[in-house]
């Protein structure tokens, strides 16, 4: 496990991401690529906790998204099932577990900023927050695809469901697209990634 671990986070996270593996006695999977989510936690029939992480994460992006999902867990053994999923009691457990690897041994000194004001008060999933996303993503191992952000207005793109767009304005902190095929406005937010068309 720990050897499985070290592929995919931090090595200077390895060890504590491990214990707190084995003490809240997770049942850990890592999978194919899923377009809607990064990871999941869910308490199996047999009272056993499965975590799910998506494989293709890079190391930062895997070990936020692996302590997401255990401060799930711990949000729910500590304060009850009847709490909000993303409440105020899974932000406080994210936190608490998150804080202790937010330091220069673990991620690079340019997330360092981003993730300690990312975590005064943490969203449900760190791609909400457009500037640690940006950040995030320049780690990845490949990535051919634009952002919106970077796009002229008039581009027209594609999202990763087929459907075709054109780059027409910005909204405050997102930008209003139309759908070729039906003519309907969407808001994207600034770091979707998209295929520019010709």
């Amino acid at each position: 496990m720990i050897e499985t671990l070290a592929r995919y986070i931090p090595d200077h996270a390895v060890k504590a991401v491990f214990e707190l593996i084995v003490s809240n006695q997770v049942h850990l999977k890592i999978v194919n690529e899923r377009q809607t989510r990064h990871g999941d936690y869910r308490k199996g029939l047999s009272g056993k906790h499965e975590i799910t992480v998506n494989a293709n994460l890079n190391k930062y992006k895997f070990l936020i998204t692996l302590i997401h999902e255990i401060s799930h867990l711990v949000a729910f053994e500590k304060f009850g099932r009847n709490i909000k999923p993303h409440g105020s009691e899974w932000k406080y457990s994210f936190q608490r577990l998150m804080i202790p690897y937010i330091r220069p041994e673990i991620f690079p000194n340019q997330l360092l900023p981003l993730l300690a004001r990312h975590f005064k008060n943490p969203s449900a999933s760190s791609d909400t927050d457009a500037t640690l996303a940006l950040a995030l993503k320049q780690f990845d191992q490949q990535n051919d695809k634009n952002y919106v952000f970077e796009l002229p207005y008039g581009s027209v793109f594609r999202i990763t469901n087929g459907k075709i767009f054109k780059k027409i304005a910005v909204r405050t902190k997102r930008f209003e697209c139309l759908e070729i095929s039906s003519g309907k406005l969407y808001l994207f937010n600034p770091n979707a990634e998209v295929e520019l068309l010709p």
